[in-house]
């Protein structure tokens, strides 16, 4: 590779927004052949570079090259078209078109007289799913699909084009564990056939499996780039966050108060069945498991989303019955869900608002909401959650990752519930975002919370946890003090194989 000359080559890229230098002359490379990794803190620029190399931003300086040749991005089309191909996390599909439309979407290929050739559409795409192991097909209207297999459409795009460089960002965030090894063994067939691959991710595990080399970013500037095989986690934290985090296990012993949640035999249908435990004020219990096992459909059930079908809820040793996120809030129950930007906030509204926004009702004076109110309340948990930002008028959507989810865990904090649940607290958040939300939920059990967190990444459940309940198919296979638990034992209780048994 070192002969070789780059598939992609950004060369002192500036980009200035008013008031803000977004890229301070930035430059970066990627290999035929190699997959590299870009990382970065929310807001470190990653995401204004890409946008300028797909034609989204026009560079106020510097140059972009392709081979030796000098090109420009006039947009999107363009950029395509010279074989740099994107896959958002952010999904862009068009719901009502089958899966086969939305591959080929502008081109399609055509019979006499613009016609669409169905038939041919249909058998690329099948050969292209057929590729991807996915169980659906050409056919299959978008909108019919989970997240994580519309994840899998935008993936198919790459794959129609004679790309030279693929950009993937954020591809695992909605995907399960078998759909990521797909993922995997695509990007490997592409790195095989001299693609250059661009690789977006918070993932640590993700970045040390698959990436030749990292190149970091901080505040528009590059920091370096280094191969993956010559560094480690830590030393790629402190360049993208320019200091050092605490990676250890969860070592408190603080004292616990009462039980404040207790489930007995709660089921649901089909999605789980005879769960029981129990959560005291100052713990934090994680719950951990494989997609499908059964823990959100829990916090959903609490949450009055979904009703049981049996068993006992019970808050300060008294059994509720709760059938409306209403009931639940006023019980003391809230939730911070999965998707903070589907189901957790309002994009367009204010920060002032969004954290407002369930208790709106009772900070009316008169028929009007009380302004000065809201704005207390706003400051406060601003101040107390160190939420960046210029200030209540800003979009929520114009925050980075860790500063929305802070506004979510604001908003039910400023309703002071009994029972916190955070549904995947640290999803799509950069490493030093995640280190403070970890913080932050360690010093709310401290000041006497009971937390309930639901994770899909086992280092973190280990590093925040008092306790771990392992969930394997809709049960709970084994609860864990955070002295007792190793990895080996909590995979084995995850994945049905029972204490003892050999793995």
């Amino acid at each position: 590779m070192t002969d070789a000359k780059p598939v992609l080559h950004l060369d002192d890229i500036v980009k200035t927004f008013p008031g803000v230098r977004a890229l301070a002359g930035v430059s970066f490379s990627v290999m035929p052949g190699e997959v590299h990794a870009l990382m970065g803190e929310n807001g470190a620029g990653k995401s204004t570079l890409m946008k300028v190399l797909g034609g989204i931003y026009q560079p106020d300086g510097g140059a972009i090259y392709m081979g030796t040749d000098k090109v420009v991005m006039a947009g999107p089309l363009e950029a395509k078209a010279k074989g740099i191909v994107f896959i958002h996390q952010e999904l862009s599909l068009a719901e009502e078109l089958s899966v086969a439309e939305n591959i080929y979407l502008g081109e399609l290929p055509r019979k006499r007289f613009g016609r669409v050739d169905w038939a041919t559409l249909t058998e690329r795409t099948d050969a292209i799913l057929k590729k991807l192991n996915v169980g659906f097909d050409a056919k299959t209207r978008v909108g019919e699909l989970s997240i994580a297999n519309q994840q899998m459409v935008e993936i198919a795009r790459a794959l129609t084009v004679d790309a030279k460089a693929v950009i993937f960002d954020e591809p695992t965030a909605s995907l399960t564990d078998a759909e990521k090894t797909v993922l995997f063994d695509v990007i490997s067939d592409l790195k095989s056939e001299g693609v250059g691959i661009i690789y977006i991710s918070h993932r640590m595990e993700e970045i040390f499996k698959i990436t030749d080399r990292v190149s970091i970013l901080r505040d528009g500037q590059y920091q370096g780039t280094v191969a993956t095989a010559d560094t480690d986690e830590e030393a790629v934290t402190q360049m993208m966050i320019g200091r050092t985090l605490d990676l250890s296990r969860n070592a408190s012993h603080h004292e616990l108060g009462d039980v404040a949640l207790e489930v007995r035999g709660l089921s649901c249908g089909k999605l789980y069945t005879d769960v029981s435990f129990e959560v005291r004020r100052g713990e934090v219990v994680g719950f951990y498991g494989l997609v499908g096992a059964g823990r959100t459909e829990i916090a959903e059930t609490l949450f009055g989303l979904r009703d049981p079908s049996g068993g006992q809820i019970l808050l300060d040793g008294q059994e509720v019955r709760i059938h409306s996120p209403a009931d639940a809030i006023a019980r003391g129950i809230s939730l911070v869900p999965e998707d903070r930007k589907g189901q957790g906030l309002v994009l367009g509204m204010n920060c002032r608002d969004n954290m407002t926004l369930p208790q709106v009702d009772d900070l009316k004076a008169g028929p009007f909401v009380a302004e000065g109110a809201e704005v207390a309340i706003f400051d406060q948990y601003r101040d107390r959650l160190d939420i960046r930002t210029p200030g209540w008028k800003q979009q929520v959507g114009n925050l980075s990752g860790g500063n929305q989810q802070k506004i979510v865990i604001g908003k039910w904090l400023s309703m002071h519930p009994n029972v916190l649940i955070v549904d995947e607290p640290t999803r799509g958040i950069d490493v030093g975002s995640k280190s403070e939300i970890h913080k932050l939920l360690r010093e709310l059990a401290a000041q006497g919370y009971a937390v309930m967190v639901i994770s899909s990444e086992m280092p973190e459940v280990l590093h925040i946890s008092d306790r771990i309940v392992a969930m394997y198919s809709g049960q709970i296979t084994r609860t864990f003090t955070s002295d007792e638990v190793t990895e080996d034992n909590l995979i084995q209780a995850i994945s049905g194989i029972k204490s003892g048994q050999a793995a």
